[in-house]
């Protein structure tokens, strides 16, 4: 075995440089940019492709379900070490961030060229990447924490990187309200929502890990898994189940879920090139991989009988909620980049809702395959789809899709590329990975023998049917029909409809392609996946897969591996959506606004669904609105009444009046001086005889 200058083996070596490099990259950028602000794009891109060639490499280990495991002292006192774990889940995750991250920022050179601030640019989403990976690649949950702060403060900085709050940078539409709360945010209004929320699931997962760390002395994942007394104990004193939700805490608002999912929406006020970062690659996926990560532990621990089942029904009643109740919001709203966040979300409900459900089936693989199968499905076309309406919003200068409309004539490459990840998004059959790692999460649920599995699975169905309409939709307004009001007065000021540059749609066009490309290698990916999980799962958890005798099935050859019910339901569901949102938005043989106000209940259900279900304003009315309110009251009612005028006016005044009383007192004559002091000898004498 080859090894480096410190006798580390080369495999080992570049698990540590995965993350280090991005890292290193954001180091540099600063002094680089001093030079040459162009340079730090091309330093960007070298780093990022070198991460993702060092997660490369580990590859072929990983598909032989081998991993790597080192260490290195880090707090000596209290016996803390960091490491690096590379398993199969992380360096499949660790390449699905690395190589989406690479294309991200090829894309970014086009769609931030000009921009004065590209430095800083540059800078924060190298450090984001670093922070994802070290998330990806930690060993113990201290380091991981490490990175999932790393993360939220690059989010931060990177959604609202157009500090100066242009109107042409906010989101929402100006003048609009739901129960007196504005729905028209600034870029630093909204990088300061999402941090404050994601802090409260952090905060929540912070209180998980010492809790653990309390009763385990140790904050390693591999501690942990082999050494089970901490579990025993802390299941005995009932705060085994406790820890591990608050752990799913950080989980739900980083990866926005219900009821931590409002911030996600208003984070498109970064530029594309971060709502794809975030959406498709790192922040929104750090939930989906913790989970992924705790998940075999919990369920390993059921062997020894430390039942944990409220864990995971926790986790599937979170994203069958999250999952059904964005999905529906993506249905109304008329920004296409806030489709596309409604629609994230809904999607990581999907994961949770798999990785939820493999906990309550004895067949723990194939939900947990499901949920991971969909996060890399999910992480292509997801990424080819933002990157995409990021072109669109290049050349259009507009966020709305009502501004848009019959653009499949001029901007040709980015309609085809954006059509095929659409149908990835919607399930479209049998050539897309969207339609197998949605049906292999409806035939996880459908076959999990929960209690839970069919009230799930119908909100599975449900959801995948308002995927594919709001999907259509926005496919439709954007590329059918006449061109807006918008694009004409472009036009006639010179300002021509055109495709966008080379170095923006190749990314999300690559991306396209492979979502079309693994889905038509159908079965046998999923498969894949599955035999890889089962022997990782098994060797590292000790979680056997029970041999399921195979039966006759009714589905013809190359379709007989999948459940004959979940395979109808992803049909039925595909082809309910898209003819819904082909009748409306492409055939356009119904007015959408006419059908609307047609009826007082889809008007109120609209009215409903555009108003986000009015959560983010109760989220404003009890967090934001009603705390400004009370401590304005306490302000004018109790501080200014009792201290500025009760303690600070009235003891002046009380002072001055008894200093007029002991004034009126000093007469001067020595015969009242006597009258007062024989009164009081009176009145002690009074006192002892009582």
């Amino acid at each position: 075995m080859a090894y480096d200058f410190f006798g580390i083996p080369v495999s080992e070596l570049n698990v540590w440089l995965i993350w280090i490099l991005p890292f290193a990259a954001a180091l540099i950028i600063p002094a680089v940019g001093k030079f040459s602000k162009l340079t730090t794009g091309r330093v960007a891109i070298a780093f990022g492709a070198m991460s993702a060639i060092s997660a490369a490499t580990l590859l072929p280990m990983a598909l032989a379900a081998h991993e790597i495991h080192h260490q290195i002292m880090w707090i000596d006192t209290i016996g803390i070490k960091a490491g690096v774990l590379g398993d199969p889940l992380s360096i499949i995750m660790a390449n699905v961030v690395g190589w989406i991250s690479f294309l991200i920022l090829c894309y970014s050179t086009g769609y931030m060229k000009g921009d004065k601030n590209i430095m800083r640019f540059w800078f924060w989403m190298m450090f984001f990447i670093g922070s994802m990976q070290l998330i990806v690649l930690s060993d113990n949950l201290l380091q991981i924490f490490f990175g999932w702060e790393g993360v939220g403060l690059a989010s931060y900085a990177l959604i609202s990187f157009w500090y100066r709050d242009k109107k042409k940078d906010h989101v929402g539409q100006e003048g609009r309200s739901a129960l007196g709360v504005m729905e028209y945010f600034s870029p630093t209004h909204a990088g300061m929502k999402a941090f404050i929320m994601t802090k409260v699931g952090d905060i929540m997962m912070l209180a998980g890990m010492f809790l653990i760390f309390a009763f385990a002395g140790t904050f390693g994942l591999r501690e942990l898994y082999t050494e089970t007394t901490w579990a025993v104990n802390m299941s005995a004193e009932g705060l085994l189940v406790p820890a591990f939700v608050l752990l799913f805490g950080g989980a739900i608002g980083k990866s926005a879920q219900f009821p931590l999912n409002e911030w996600l929406l208003e984070a498109m006020t970064g530029p594309t090139a971060v709502s794809a970062l975030i959406h498709a690659a790192t922040m929104v996926k750090a939930g989906v991989f913790l989970v992924a990560r705790l998940g075999p532990l919990v369920f390993a621990l059921a062997a020894a009988g430390i039942l944990a089942d409220q864990f995971f029904e926790i986790i599937a009643w979170v994203g069958a909620i999250t999952a059904l109740l964005l999905a529906t919001q993506g249905m109304v709203n008329p920004e296409i980049k806030k489709v596309l966040a409604y629609s994230t979300g809904s999607q990581i409900g999907y994961m949770m809702m798999a990785l939820g459900v493999a906990g309550l089936s004895t067949q723990y693989v194939d939900g947990y395959t499901a949920g991971f199968f969909h996060l890399i499905s999910h992480a292509m076309f997801k990424a080819s789809l933002f990157m995409a309406a990021g072109s669109l919003l290049h050349v259009v200068g507009s966020r709305f899709m009502t501004d848009m409309g019959g653009l499949r004539k001029q901007m040709k490459k980015t309609y085809a590329f954006m059509w095929a990840a659409g149908l990835a998004l919607m399930g479209a059959p049998f050539i897309t990975t969207g339609f197998w790692s949605k049906d292999a999460i409806f035939a996880a649920v459908y076959e999990s023998g929960s209690g839970w599995a069919l009230p799930i699975f119908i909100i599975a169905v449900l959801t995948a049917v308002i995927t594919a309409f709001y999907t259509t939709r926005m496919l439709g307004m954007v590329f059918f029909g006449k061109n807006s009001k918008h694009i004409e007065k472009m036009e006639s000021e010179g300002h021509h409809i055109h495709e966008a540059p080379k170095s923006m749609w190749i990314p999300y066009g690559i991306l396209a392609v492979l979502t079309i490309g693994i889905g038509i290698m159908g079965l046998s990916a999923e498969e894949g996946i599955h035999h890889l999980f089962g022997e990782y799962l098994e060797h590292s958890f000790g979680i056997h897969t029970p041999h399921i005798e195979a039966v006759e099935s009714v589905l013809p050859g190359f379709l007989s591996g999948l459940n004959p019910i979940a395979l109808g339901a992803s049909l039925v569901a595909f082809a309910t959506g898209f003819g819904l949102g082909y009748i409306f938005y492409i055939g356009r043989w119904v007015d959408p606004a006419k059908f609307v106000n047609s009826n007082i209940v889809f008007y109120s259900l609209h009215k409903l669904m555009l108003n986000r279900w009015y959560l983010n304003a109760f989220v404003y009315w009890g967090f934001v609105t009603a705390p400004l309110w009370l401590s304005r009251a306490i302000w004018r009612y109790f501080e200014q009444t009792t201290f500025d005028k009760g303690m600070n006016v009235g003891l002046e005044r009380a002072v001055g009046w008894g200093a007029k009383v002991v004034q009126g007192t000093q007469t001067g004559s020595a015969q009242s001086y006597l009258y007062v002091f024989g009164a009081g000898v009176l009145f002690v004498v009074l006192i002892l005889m009582i």
